[in-house]
């Protein structure tokens, strides 16, 4: 079962964002385009609900919020459903603690799923994504790694995504 994230991300300037939106559109498999409002709850797992042009969904993701390698899970609801989601998780307990609102492009790449976002009051970014299982997470991470190098754009560590992301969280509703 592919139910293994495995990703790699890299903190881009807008002039970058901008270069790989050409690369992507002449070089690999356009999806789609989407908005997204996603809500990030406080509790022990990572636990999100997002809405975007066509639907709603809650997901679930195991591990450190900027790891490698995430479980995850996710259910597809009808857009409409988005608020209902909120107020079921608010009545169990849950806070919101950060809103993030982006415009995404996904392009499939040679079998990567590729997302160029611009996140409203957090930045540009380039992920690269394969769903595996666990025995083939490394070979996927390889690829990832080997695309990056490719694309001539290292990985933003971990370290840095957290300080960012530690900023954002504390000051999201300013900056947005």
């Amino acid at each position: 079962m592919n139910n293994i994230e495995v990703e790699v991300r890299s903190l881009i300037s807008k002039e970058k964002y901008d270069e790989l939106f050409d690369f992507f559109k002449k070089n690999a498999d356009f999806v789609n385009e989407d908005s997204q409002e996603t809500h990030y709850f406080d509790s022990k797992d990572d636990i999100r609900i997002q809405k975007n042009k066509k639907s709603a969904k809650v997901w679930m993701k195991k591990g450190n919020i900027h790891d490698n390698f995430r479980e995850e899970k996710e259910i597809i609801f009808e857009k409409n459903d988005f608020e209902v989601l909120e107020k079921i998780f608010i009545s169990l307990g849950l806070k919101v603690k950060i809103k993030w609102f982006r415009k995404r492009y996904v392009f499939n790449w040679d079998n990567i799923k590729v997302c160029l976002d611009n996140t409203k009051g957090y930045g540009y970014i380039l992920e690269l994504e394969i769903m595996s299982n666990n025995s083939e997470k490394e070979k996927a991470l390889v690829i990832l790694n080997n695309k990056m190098s490719e694309l001539k754009i290292s990985p933003t560590t971990k370290e840095e995504f957290s300080e960012k992301f530690k900023y954002y969280e504390e000051n999201w509703k300013d900056l947005i």
